[in-house]
């Protein structure tokens, strides 16, 4: 009996200590958050997968998949997505996926099919609006096209603004309307770094006009041109103050680096290409943050959320996040690196979630199975 009470001691003990051993490892267990990633052919929005973004659930979703360099996503007002691929082809995404052939594009490079906005009175007009890459003579040149959705259909082409200056590379095409309801088009220098510093072309600049083409009276220099000084911008987000920003590709080649963030006001310059990461000159810009020498993001599309602006990162391979103190951006930080491959754009859906394109068939990334993607993240899970 003794010897009996004595076992049961030891092995009381030995419970214990084993239960005091693990104890953090089952805590974490018991508490820690789910990811999950399901793979759906259409879109579903929050609401009535989820309801509202719960805090105690991380979720990554898989919304689409098997896509050809998806560039820009678009959110209609029934719930479908709206996606263009760079090869030629809007994508209209709902229970299935529909392709919409857009006439004119010329995929070379990084050109091609790339920004897509809709009207803010898309609800009642069914105005979109594409940034392509089409052929001139024997080049390449940039135009913004007007057309009328209906169903999967576009109609009504409309010319908004054409010889922006095109090439192999560095073509912008980021669109969107701002909070004054003017549409802002950015442009990359096409691959001539003085195109940046003349205000008589159309490359390298920030762009401002009025839904139907035409110059706001209030653009700095009375044409197309709201800021200049820009080498490749990809990314345009506005904060709750109404702040524009920018993300911006630095140099490139065996010296890449000094990817910048930009604070843009009407008028300025931002330096390029003769300033570039913290350096300063008379009249131009330094911008908010940028990479440094020694790190590339490649940052493209930016989207504004609580607070911060999230931007992907092709070179990067990740979701930056650029926190905002007023005016500045004290710190950044990557996440998902690595996870998804080369990010092209990251967009705040109407369900309150983060949507992110993946990259990978751009001829520059690492293609994994299903690529390219769209990725809807509960912005949650980057506050861990």
């Amino acid at each position: 009996m003794k010897r009996i009470f004595i076992t049961l001691i030891l092995v009381g003990g030995i419970l214990a200590g084993t239960a005091f051993f693990f104890r953090d490892w089952f805590t974490r267990q018991a508490f820690a958050p789910t990811q999950r990633t399901v793979s759906q052919p259409g879109f579903v929005p929050a609401e009535e997968e989820t309801g509202v973004p719960d805090s105690k659930e991380e979720n990554i979703t898989t919304i689409a998949q098997d896509l050809s360099i998806p560039w820009e996503i678009a959110f209609l007002p029934g719930g479908d997505l709206l996606v263009t691929e760079r090869p030629g082809r809007l994508l209209r995404i709902g229970q299935d996926k529909q392709v919409i052939p857009v006439n004119g594009v010329r995929h070379v490079g990084e050109g091609g099919l790339l920004g897509l906005a809709l009207h803010p009175d898309f609800a009642s007009n069914n105005f979109v609006y594409l940034y392509l890459t089409t052929t001139a003579g024997s080049g390449l040149t940039n135009r913004v096209e007007r057309y009328v959705l209906s169903g999967n259909e576009l109609s009504g082409r409309t010319v908004i603004l054409e010889h922006i200056p095109g090439a192999q590379f560095h073509d912008g095409g980021r669109i969107a309307f701002g909070p004054d309801e003017k549409l802002y088009i950015t442009t990359g220098d096409a691959g001539t770094e003085a195109n940046a510093q003349n205000r008589e072309s159309l490359a390298g600049k920030i762009l401002r006009l009025n839904d139907d083409g035409s110059i706001p009276m209030d653009n700095p220099f009375k044409t197309a041109i709201w800021s200049y000084g820009h080498r490749n911008p990809q990314g345009i987000t506005w904060d709750e103050d109404g702040n524009l920003w920018a993300t911006e590709h630095g140099r490139s080649g065996t010296a890449s680096g000094f990817d910048e963030v930009n604070l843009i006001k009407p008028g300025k310059n931002y330096g390029w290409p003769t300033i570039e990461g913290d350096a300063t000159a008379s009249g131009m810009e330094t911008p908010k943050a940028n990479s440094g020498a020694k790190e590339t993001w490649a940052p493209s599309g930016a989207a504004y959320l609580d607070g911060s602006i999230y931007f992907a990162g092709l070179r990067g391979e990740a979701l930056y996040e650029a926190a905002i103190d007023g005016t500045n951006i004290p710190t950044i930080k990557a996440h998902l690196a690595g996870e998804f491959g080369r990010l092209r754009t990251v967009a705040v859906g109407p369900d309150g979630f983060l949507y992110i394109l993946t990259s990978n068939k751009d001829g520059r990334g690492v293609v994994k199975p299903s690529d390219d993607k769209i990725i809807r993240i509960n912005p949650e899970l980057l506050k861990s």
